[in-house]
């Protein structure tokens, strides 16, 4: 594959997985109904503040160009972010919709990260 195919890849799904990061953030502070949801799942008050912050400052450096490990380091929390969202909806016995939005977006998180090095190996 082209490097240039590659980088376009790349550049989608991550907005894909930052734009969606973002507004369920934004959800999870404005949003009442998402309150009660995490009330439904068990989780108390303060996880959904946390985990609001924790993807906005994901989705924020996902997007930027910095050096190190922090991006393998969102991926990661974001990785574990969707999986627990799988698991959470199917113990509550959630319908399968609230269960296959997670799944999704771990795939779009994944060619995320498939072609952030695919592109960084090429480039190097």
């Amino acid at each position: 594959m082209k490097t240039k195919t590659i980088k376009i890849i790349y550049w989608i799904s991550t907005a894909l997985v930052s734009l969606m990061m973002t507004f369920s953030a934004y959800s999870y502070l404005t949003n009442e109904t998402i309150k009660q949801a995490f009330h439904h799942l068990g989780f108390p008050d303060y996880f959904r503040v946390e985990l609001a912050i924790a993807k906005i400052l994901g989705a924020v450096l996902l997007l930027l160009p910095i050096k190190g490990q922090w991006k393998e380091w969102v991926y990661a929390g974001f990785a574990f972010t969707f999986v627990s969202a799988f698991i959470a909806h199917t113990a509550s016995g959630d319908p399968i919709n609230n269960r296959v939005g997670p799944i999704v977006f771990l795939v779009v998180l994944l060619l995320s990260y498939f072609t952030y090095h695919k592109a960084k190996v090429k480039s190097a």
